[in-house]
C-alpha cells in the first residue's frame, strides 16, 4: 500500500482545529438554554442600575432554573452575592472593576489592538457585523462592550454570533484573571460565559501572561512602561507627559548693577 499524501495530515490539522473552534451541533433546545445563559451574562455585566438590581430576585431565580452545568453553577455563585449586597455598593464595585481598572474593562478590542489604528478597523468590522445579521445596535455603546457582543451571541447563535467571543477569547482571559486577582465576584460570571469556549491553549495562556506584563499593542510615543500606574495596571489613554524642554544653549549675559545715588 502506498503511503498516504504528504497533503493528508495538514487536512487532519485543519479540519480538527475547526472542529475545536466551532461548537458540537446542539439540540434546539441546547441552542435556546446557551442564548439564555449568554443574555444572563449579558446582563449581569451591565451597570447595576436601579432596573437591574430591582431584577435581582427575578434573575437569581432563573439562575437557579437553569440544568446543573459549570456555567449555571457560576451564575448562581455570582447572584448569591449579587441579591445581598446594597444598590448603592454595588454601582461602587462596578466601577471599581470596570470602569477604573484597565485590565478589566469590558471593551474586547482594546485587548487585542490597543489604542492603534487596528482598534478602530476592528470596531467597524464589528458594526458590519451586526448589520449583516440584521441587527442594528441602539444601546449608545461601542459594538466591542462585552455585553453587546453577548446580547448578538444570544441573537445570532453559536455559529457566527459567537464568533467575536472565540476571538477575543485570550481578552476574555484576561479581564477574568483581573477579576480573580482583585477578588471580584464578577469573576463568576466570566467564568461562566468561559466554560461556553473552546478550552484555553498553551498559545493562549501565553499571550494572556504578555498582556499582563507589556499590555496591549500600542501607538503611542513616550508613554511610561505599562505596569506604572498602580498596581499593575496599563497606562491610560491620554496620560503622555511631554519631556522637560531643555535648557537654552547660550545664556545671556547678566545685567549691569544699578548704582544708587547718595540719599
Amino acid at each position: 500500500m502506498s503511503p498516504l499524501p504528504a497533503s493528508i495530515p495538514g487536512i487532519v490539522r485543519t479540519r480538527v482545529r475547526a472542529a475545536v473552534r466551532r461548537p458540537a451541533r446542539l439540540t434546539p433546545e441546547e441552542t435556546a438554554g446557551r442564548a439564555l445563559v449568554l443574555r444572563l451574562v449579558s446582563l449581569l455585566l451591565q451597570y447595576p442600575d436601579a432596573e437591574l438590581t430591582a431584577a435581582r430576585t427575578e434573575l437569581t431565580t432563573v439562575v437557579r432554573a437553569l440544568p446543573d452545568t459549570p456555567a449555571a453553577r457560576r451564575l448562581s455563585g455570582f447572584t448569591g452575592w449579587f441579591a445581598g449586597q446594597d444598590p448603592e455598593a454595588l454601582e461602587r464595585h462596578y466601577v471599581e472593576m470596570f470602569d477604573l481598572r484597565r485590565r478589566s474593562g469590558l471593551y474586547l478590542t482594546y485587548y487585542l489592538h490597543g489604542d492603534t489604528r487596528r482598534r478602530g478597523m476592528a470596531l467597524l468590522a464589528l458594526n458590519q457585523r451586526y448589520r449583516a445579521a440584521g441587527w442594528n445596535t441602539d444601546s449608545g455603546e461601542l459594538p466591542d462592550h462585552l455585553p453587546v457582543v453577548l446580547e448578538f451571541a444570544a441573537l445570532a447563535g453559536p455559529g457566527a454570533g459567537e464568533a467575536p467571543l472565540r476571538q477575543h477569547r485570550r481578552g476574555l482571559e484576561l479581564i477574568h484573571r483581573a477579576l480573580t486577582d482583585a477578588g471580584s465576584p464578577y469573576r463568576h460570571v466570566l467564568a461562566a460565559l468561559l466554560t461556553l469556549l473552546p478550552p484555553a491553549t498553551e498559545a493562549d495562556r501565553a499571550a494572556v501572561d504578555r498582556l499582563v506584563t507589556e499590555g496591549p499593542p500600542s501607538e503611542e510615543v513616550g508613554l511610561d512602561p505599562y505596569g506604572a500606574y498602580g498596581d499593575g495596571e496599563f497606562a491610560p489613554p491620554g496620560a503622555f507627559v511631554p519631556p522637560v524642554p531643555a535648557p537654552p544653549t547660550r545664556v545671556p549675559a547678566a545685567p549691569t548693577p544699578r548704582t544708587e545715588g547718595p540719599r
